[in-house]
């Protein structure tokens, strides 16, 4: 018991993930919202603006941190207030048509997102060579189940601004899952010319075991049998290969640099818990160093919960 006691102390969801500066305005925001008066709306867009304007041409941070925001907001009008307010914003549109994206998926429907895909299309023609409205766009497109040849031509969109943008390659590997537009054989096309172009350290590194993580989720998923035996996924082939190809790598110091990183190091850990190679989940669980992402350890019932017990599993070995 009192293993796990300092365990939960360490641990904790943190959207923001590594990004202090990111962390410090998702509590202003908590705090400063509740009031609701006009006032709070210029401050808070203020805030917002310092933020996402920094580092002009990281895309890749820039990416994190408006994802990040737009989940944070999904239930405040401050994006379509502040995009009301500022409509010649391209930060403020892209946020906006974001938090609505991310609103729809919520709450388990396409909902009415024209208002979204106009401000997306704005906002690209006031930021051309910002990728993160086009991104914005493949999200709002997901949820509208648009077709291949609509989607495609958003994403050709991205990578023509931000070749590796890791929200945009998670965004279309989603769409292209059987569950959504696509099939089986289209995710394993889409990972197999990812995996022949890209550096092994790029921000979307993780594709390939998020789609391994996906499959591995619809076998639970099927029940019975299948899903009694579901870790044999991890020892065979194409799953085992991606684990095999990052599992020394990414918990070294330096070696993931992207905004994400993260996230990408919660996701190796679930995958190697559940494949049974606990010693191998170890640096990787030193390496995250307590801060846990929602997704994938909710799959198993409450993440902070998920994750301790798999932490201990792989500490202690039992």
């Amino acid at each position: 018991m009192g293993f796990l006691s300092s365990r939960r102390k360490r641990a904790r969801l943190a959207p923001e993930l590594d990004d202090q500066e990111l962390g410090r305005l998702l509590k202003s925001l908590l705090a400063t919202t509740r009031t609701g008066t006009i006032a709070t709306t210029d401050l808070c867009a203020a805030q917002l603006s310092r933020l996402l304007d920094q580092d002009p041409g990281d895309w890749d941070r820039r990416t994190h941190r408006i994802s990040v925001l737009a989940d944070f907001l999904t239930a405040s009008r401050l994006p379509a207030s502040w995009a009301a307010r500022e409509p010649r914003n391209a930060t403020a549109l892209v946020l906006h048509a974001w938090s609505q994206a991310a609103r729809t998926h919520a709450e388990g429907h396409p909902g009415d997102t024209d208002d979204a895909v106009e401000a997306c299309l704005r906002a690209a023609e006031l930021a051309p060579d910002d990728p993160t409205p086009w991104v914005a766009l493949l999200k709002v497109a997901r949820r509208q189940r648009w077709k291949q040849p609509q989607v495609f031509g958003v994403w050709n969109e991205v990578l023509a601004r931000d070749r590796w943008n890791r929200e945009a390659y998670m965004n279309m590997l989603g769409y292209l899952t059987p569950e959504e537009g696509g099939s089986r054989l289209q995710v394993l096309e889409f990972v197999d010319a990812l995996c022949a172009r890209m550096p092994s350290n790029a921000p979307c590194a993780a594709t390939e075991l998020t789609a391994q993580v996906f499959q591995y989720h619809a076998i639970l998923g099927r029940g019975g049998y299948e899903a009694l035996v579901a870790r044999t996924h991890w020892s065979q082939g194409m799953a085992a290969q991606a684990l095999d190809r990052v599992v020394h790598t990414w918990a070294q110091p330096g070696f993931l640099r992207h905004a994400s990183a993260l996230a990408d190091l919660n996701l190796l850990a679930y995958a190697l818990m559940a494949g049974d190679r606990r010693a191998e989940a170890r640096p990787v669980f030193e390496a995250i160093g307590g801060t846990v992402t929602a997704w994938p350890w909710q799959t198993g019932g409450d993440p902070l919960t998920e994750f301790e017990q798999a932490q201990r599993r792989a500490t202690v070995g039992q």
